[in-house]
């Protein structure tokens, strides 16, 4: 696995740990609070920042790991990482113009900032699930 591939699997774990516990810590919240009341910001926050420290980790050691398999290897990238981070990012795009629309009509609208917010997190956090999907389908199957 090359260094590219690695991070794009470091992100998608730890996106699908962080980003369920973010809504879990919503939801529990939402059981005894009006949502207008919601004390989102801390937890979406601590969520973000978590977040990118836990991948940032989790690629760190796995490089380790993959330099001691294999030293000479454990950097490399090539056309093919380039070719796939463009076409996961033109993916990742589309989803987030999507959560910028949204989040125009929720202000059109006149919505509270909770659901604003939380547009706008559902579209970054769909955006790199789906952009990260898409990076590890081309790595295993290739580009078409």
């Amino acid at each position: 696995m090359v260094y590219e591939e690695r991070n794009v699997w470091a992100g998608l774990i730890v996106s699908v740990l962080v980003i369920p516990a973010y809504i879990v810590i919503v939801l529990q919240q939402a059981a005894s609070t009006p949502v207008a009341e919601i004390d989102w910001l801390p937890p979406m926050l601590w969520t973000v920042g978590v977040g990118i420290v836990a991948t940032i980790v989790v690629s760190v050691v796995w490089g380790i790991v993959a330099g001691a398999r294999d030293p000479d290897g454990v950097g490399r990238s090539d056309i093919r990482d380039r070719d796939i981070s463009r076409m996961g990012g033109r993916v990742e795009q589309g989803f987030l113009v999507i959560a910028g629309l949204a989040v125009i009509a929720l202000c059109a609208i006149g919505a509270d900032v909770f659901w604003i917010a939380n547009a706008m997190f559902a579209g970054f956090a769909v955006s790199a699930v789906v952009g990260g999907v898409a990076r590890a389908i081309a790595y295993r199957r290739g580009l078409v």
